[in-house]
């Protein structure tokens, strides 16, 4: 009879956790940000990911984690505190600002991996999607080639979803971009939301 009792408990609260809303973490930098956006909190891609859930009432919540000029270094710092709360699905969209200072493929490769393992090892059944970035050209053919591979290659190691290219039909895109040409437009943040919404809605039905 106790047997019974534990197990109609935990059924319950089981179900409990299945009922309840879950939570989005986009970590990223400006771009996550909304840097330069008149009202971030509502034109930034993770707002109009928001705008789509509620849409179709899905019982998620996005939170904005993004800060300008961050790396992947910067988001091992800060990727304990963000895990205070429950992560079900991780948005990682760092190493941007990495490739802009030099910073060498590896490394971002070691932090972007490292992120990864630490919130599975807290959260074991979050879902995991990887945004590539890629460099310009003036850094020079090799660097940019090493740069944009890392990304597809961690997505296969650490078995993740992965946007090949956040700034798909943006990046570099006078009408999409502000005048420093690198940070998206309240109507390039709605491309870079439709871009991370294919990689993402599927995994919300999963769920």
């Amino acid at each position: 009879m106790n047997v019974r009792i534990l197990i109609l408990c935990l059924c319950v609260a089981l179900g409990c956790r299945a009922n309840e809303t879950k939570t989005i973490v986009c970590l990223g930098d400006s771009l996550t940000a909304g840097y330069g956006l008149s009202n971030p909190g509502a034109e930034a891609y993770p707002a109009l990911l928001q705008d789509k859930i509620a849409t179709r009432n899905l019982p998620y919540n996005v939170i904005n984690a993004g800060l300008s000029g961050d790396t992947t270094a910067g988001g091992m710092r800060r990727i304990n505190w963000l895990m205070r709360q429950h992560i079900d699905i991780l948005v990682l969209a760092l190493g941007g600002n990495d490739g802009l200072r030099g910073i060498a493929p590896e490394v971002t490769a070691e932090n972007l991996a490292a992120i990864i393992d630490q919130v599975r090892a807290r959260y074991p059944q979050v879902k995991v999607i990887l945004a590539g970035m890629q460099m310009p050209a003036n850094l020079g053919n090799d660097y940019t080639q090493r740069y944009r591979e890392i990304f597809p290659a961690i997505a296969r190691d650490k078995n993740c979803e992965l946007i090949p290219f956040l700034l798909e039909g943006v990046g570099g895109d006078p009408n999409l971009n502000q005048p420093d040409l690198i940070h998206p437009t309240a109507a390039g943040q709605q491309l870079l939301a439709d871009t991370v919404w294919r990689t993402m809605e599927p995994l919300l039905s999963d769920s």
